[in-house]
């Protein structure tokens, strides 16, 4: 049988305002891809430094001198957020396939540790190195 509502609603999650409030659930979600993709920014400044590096002395002090500005610097403390708010994910992710996790409090539990969770490693490693 049809949704006869279907047309008092509205039909797409990405009308955040009136219609929709973000909930945590949704915003990690979303975080996890953004971080996954963020990553791919940091390995290829990986990659062309360590090509930088393999090719000749003068190309590689261009590629080291990005790498230690202050562009650098933001690119990797970024990665270190990603890789920890991604590896919290992915461990939350592997208890919801568990079959636990999805009541409402524990997902709102779940989602701010991993948020809060990879901020307080980020610190952690970052004061580390």
């Amino acid at each position: 049988m049809a949704d006869v509502n279907r047309g008092n609603r509205p039909l797409s999650p990405f009308m955040i305002g009136p219609y929709y409030r973000p909930q945590i659930n949704s915003i990690t979600s979303i975080l996890t891809r953004i971080t996954g993709n963020g990553l791919i920014v940091a390995a290829l400044l990986i990659v062309w430094w360590l090509l930088a590096a393999a090719t000749s002395a003068e190309y590689f002090a261009v590629a080291d001198a990005v790498v230690r500005s202050w562009f650098g610097k933001l690119v990797f403390a970024g990665s270190i957020w990603a890789v920890w708010y991604h590896t919290l994910a992915g461990l939350r992710h592997l208890w919801y396939d568990s079959g636990r996790g999805f009541e409402i409090a524990e997902i709102k539990r779940l989602g701010w540790g991993v948020i809060l969770g990879s901020l307080g490693l980020t610190l952690i490693t970052l004061t580390i190195l």
